[in-house]
């Protein structure tokens, strides 16, 4: 059973307020008529549903929309409305047609708040693990211009783009961190199980081993008796350090640091620039005011030092100042050919169009940079993994030579 709170008109026309049980919404509303009441107004009440052992539903109606789902809940919402749907009624076509429960339950539930009167960027903000902050604030962009149908058409483009990006830098970093962790298994594998069995052999000689063997033996004896200690550790400081990363002054000086990286700077800067530039783009070509859109822009972006800059950017903006001049204090993320661009897009009020664009083009050469540094890695890692097992190889081959001299 849910609890819900609900605002009801009496027959003498008197607003009643109280709390109604029922196994869903309609049943609240079923209940509500039978006692009378007129509803204005109907708002589950979570709290009460934790005190009385409903968590498990909960938890279950909070997990997260997959992002296919997602993506396809917001298009074909766009294409319903572009047609003339009602919203109440496609938001119902789309809970029916919902493939994912999960999903299903979602859209029905803002179906629900909507025929209450909420509107649907206010709907969409009580679920925030599906919907993201810039989600809702372009859902309410549109709701006011009266564009709802066209936002959501950009909002769909605008996942589908970010997801294909964020799909080609994973691709591009699995094959280096496999190699990587092939490269520290290999290694692990050979210090604590293959080189203590030479060392025995060596000892039952008793000669003198070669300098390099040695070094590797003591490693050895160092990784076999401190090991599971230092990767205790190094597990607690991850945890700790990641603890410090996620706030601002930890994010500063990491980016920071990445930002100095001869690859891995260029790389983040242009992701960032280019995630940025087609946000911005895409709410102020759905007719939100430039100041508006950077405030929800800003809401979405999770690198600090773009946050600074764009909070930056708001304010003088605000007082007047042009979007190119603003963005120019932080050359890192916008080399001075984006800046000029968008300068120029200023002036001949192709401001959308130009940032969309050079998001495309930020993309297409973030694309061909990922493809160089992953064909500079291969090797460089293969490299790293054959000269250390090479170096061990050499380190143990050496000795047996010794031995031989030693028994003739």
């Amino acid at each position: 059973m849910s609890t819900f709170q609900y605002r009801g008109l009496q027959q003498d026309g008197v607003v009643a307020e109280g709390v109604v049980e029922a196994g869903g919404r309609q049943e609240a509303y079923r209940l509500l008529e039978e006692r009378g009441l007129v509803p204005l107004g109907l708002t589950e009440d979570l709290a009460a549903q934790q005190g009385n052992g409903s968590s498990l539903r909960i938890a279950w109606r909070r997990k997260k929309v997959p992002f296919h789902a997602l993506e396809n809940f917001t298009r074909q919402l766009s294409n319903l409305l572009a047609a003339g749907v009602p919203l109440s009624r496609a938001l119902k076509i789309l809970s029916k047609e919902a493939s994912v429960p999960v999903a299903s339950e979602q859209w029905k539930e803002i179906h629900d708040l909507v025929i209450d009167g909420t509107s649907l960027a206010d709907a969409m903000a009580q679920l925030p693990e599906t919907f993201p902050r810039v989600y809702v604030a372009m859902a309410q962009a549109g709701e006011t211009g009266g564009f709802l149908d066209v936002v959501l058409g950009q909002i769909a483009e605008f996942q589908s783009r970010e997801k294909e990006l964020r799909a080609k830098l994973v691709a591009a970093l699995v094959y280096p961190a496999v190699l990587l962790v092939l490269a520290v298994g290999v290694l692990v594998f050979l210090l604590v199980f293959f080189i203590p069995r030479f060392q025995v052999i060596f000892a039952g000689f008793g000669a003198s081993l070669p300098a390099l063997t040695q070094a590797i033996v003591a490693t050895s004896g160092l990784v076999r008796q401190y090991g599971l200690p230092f990767a205790l550790g190094f597990t607690i400081a991850f945890f700790l350090v990641r603890r410090w990363l996620q706030t601002d002054v930890g994010r500063r000086h990491w980016e920071n640091v990445l930002f100095a990286l001869p690859l891995v700077g260029p790389l983040l800067a242009r992701f960032s620039m280019s995630r940025f530039c087609r946000m911005l783009g895409t709410l102020t070509g759905a007719g939100v005011p430039l100041v508006n859109a950077l405030n929800v822009a800003r809401k979405s972006i999770s690198n600090q030092t773009l946050v600074d800059t764009v909070v930056t950017s708001v304010d003088r903006v605000r007082q007047g100042a042009r979007l190119a001049d603003s963005l120019s204090t932080c050359g890192d993320l916008f080399p001075g050919s984006a800046i000029e661009m968008i300068s120029v897009a200023e002036e001949t009020g192709r401001l959308s169009e130009e940032l969309v664009r050079l998001a495309s083009v930020a993309e297409a050469d973030l694309d061909r940079q990922l493809k160089t540094a992953v064909a500079l890695a291969e090797p460089l890692m293969l490299f790293l993994i054959a000269g250390f097992i090479g170096i061990i190889f050499v380190g143990m081959v050496i000795p047996i030579f010794t031995i031989q001299e030693y028994i003739k």
